[in-house]
């Protein structure tokens, strides 16, 4: 069900005086087949009114629009009616917690079973398959979705994914309209966008801006996220309604809003092609989708790292760790290489490397490339099943500073003989840092291990200070921090 009231999307007013438009757009097909839609411009010419319109287009989009009543059951132990008696006898009503065993019944307060509203689209009009928001149909015990030409239908869950909050469900019905879907990487940021679904059971609303930003998220954290953001006016019901172009093909599943306020603040979040293609296969084929890891811990990558480590440019993930035996490391991926492309998409961040594992299918062989001291090198990796609780997490950390007054702040030693490690007893143990420290702004903590130095292994503090003295650049340090290892920049 909807997570917050500040979920859902539609998308805020447009100037048209910028556009130049064909007459003849307005008498071109919008269909390549009887159930695709999506073929023409968004805007065109009604020359026996005299204005420019989106009505044509719309016409042939809308019906892949559909509205979703939601109704969710308290979680609540039931009651039999004979329990229901006794209690309404002797305690005047049934307590908290307890809920009759009747289709409408009070909650756990007293309440009844909630009702919401929401939107999806019609992706497969001959099997009924309808893409929509995992938390607008998260726990329903019932889904009626009601189509433009107001038919009414009960729905089922086929597959949900609140990790991309992608949920499909499927009706059986018949003379439906499905949406085409984009190219994937098809659109960019100033591209004309249309949104069309239910906000406050408004039925089919209709709102229109531009990409605002890509690649965009927003700090869920335990999510799939690369959004396209939008300079929507997003109200609640929009949820799981279409981002289209101006072709009338679809780009994205309408999903949230950035707002303190619950109100439109133009900034609006879709899931894009790219991710609701990576996931609908597999919800419809499993009912989830079964993500793989291939064991590495990763970051992204600053302007000090870039220069520490002698980088083109940012683009890329920085690998921290690899697993021992993992994927990666059969692929041969090493501590400071760089992800640069996976599956044959580019790779620009940590995200992107997250994303596009985590949505290829385990036992899935694929390529990878990455660089190691400016060679590119291509290999070839076979993503590896993983239980959720074992994802990856993007390993994000702070950067660090300039000689041995770079690390002001902090104590360092050799390693202490009463000191567990991982990696050995090489390297400089980071016995202290002061707070406010340089040492502490640059990112180091008490407990480090600085185990190498622009990619030189470290034998002891007396080793480490010569490299530090000799070196004029910005340092790449390679850290083992709880067990695990990192990489800091310092200049």
């Amino acid at each position: 069900m909807r997570r917050s009231i500040l979920t859902g999307m539609s998308l805020a007013a447009l100037s048209f005086g910028a556009f130049t438009l064909t007459p003849s757009a307005a008498t071109q097909s919008l269909f390549s087949a009887p159930q695709s839609l999506g073929q023409s411009e968004a805007l065109t010419v009604d020359r026996s009114r005299g204005v420019l319109t989106m009505a044509p287009l719309l016409e042939q989009v809308t019906p892949a629009i559909v509205s979703l009543r939601v109704v969710v059951v308290p979680n609540a132990p039931a009651v039999d009616s004979q329990s229901r008696e006794l209690f309404e006898r002797f305690f005047g009503q049934v307590p908290d917690g307890l809920r009759p065993d009747t289709d409408r019944f009070e909650g756990p307060s007293g309440g009844r079973a909630r009702e919401s509203g929401g939107s999806g689209v019609i992706i497969n009009a001959s099997k009924g398959h309808i893409i929509t928001n995992h938390h607008v149909i998260d726990n329903a015990s019932d889904i009626i979705v009601t189509l433009e030409d107001g038919r009414e239908y009960d729905a089922e869950v086929i597959g949900s994914d609140e990790k991309t909050d992608i949920a499909i469900i499927k009706i059986e019905a018949k003379n439906l309209k499905e949406i085409r879907p984009a190219k994937e990487d098809s659109y960019r940021v100033g591209d004309y966008v249309i949104a069309i679904g239910n906000p406050f059971g408004f039925s089919h609303t209709v709102t229109s801006g531009i990409i605002s930003g890509t690649g965009r998220t927003f700090g869920r954290g335990d999510g799939y996220e690369d959004y396209i953001q939008t300079d929507a006016s997003i109200n609640p019901g929009n949820s799981g309604g279409a981002l289209i172009n101006s072709k009338g093909e679809l780009i994205g599943i309408n999903t949230a809003i950035i707002s303190r306020s619950g109100g439109n603040n133009g900034i609006g979040l879709s899931v894009p092609i790219d991710i609701v293609n990576g996931v609908k296969t597999q919800l419809i084929e499993n009912g989830e989708v079964r993500r793989g890891r291939i064991g590495v811990s990763i970051r992204d990558i600053d302007q000090a790292l870039e220069e520490a480590l002698g980088l083109p440019n940012r683009n890329g993930a920085l690998v921290n760790e690899v697993t021992k035996g993992s994927a990666a490391d059969k692929a041969g991926l090493e501590d400071g290489d760089v992800i640069i492309r996976f599956n044959g998409d580019a790779i620009n961040s940590s995200n992107d490397i997250r994303n596009a594992v985590g949505l290829v299918p385990p036992g899935t062989r694929t390529d990878i490339t990455y660089l190691r001291d400016g060679k590119r090198i291509n290999s070839k990796i076979t993503v590896k099943p993983v239980e959720e609780e074992e994802e990856e997490n993007d390993v994000k950390d702070k950067t660090v500073t300039d000689d041995l007054e770079r690390f002001d702040g902090a104590s360092l030693t050799d390693i202490p003989d009463d000191v567990e490690t991982r990696g050995g007893d090489k390297g400089v143990y980071i016995a202290s840092v002061r707070r406010l420290s340089k040492a502490a702004r640059s990112g180091l903590v008490s407990g480090d291990i600085i185990r190498k130095v622009n990619r030189k292994d470290v034998k002891d503090l007396k080793e480490f200070e010569a490299i530090v003295k000799a070196s004029t650049g910005p340092l790449a340090l390679s850290v083992e921090r709880n067990g695990s290892n990192i990489f800091l920049a310092v200049r």
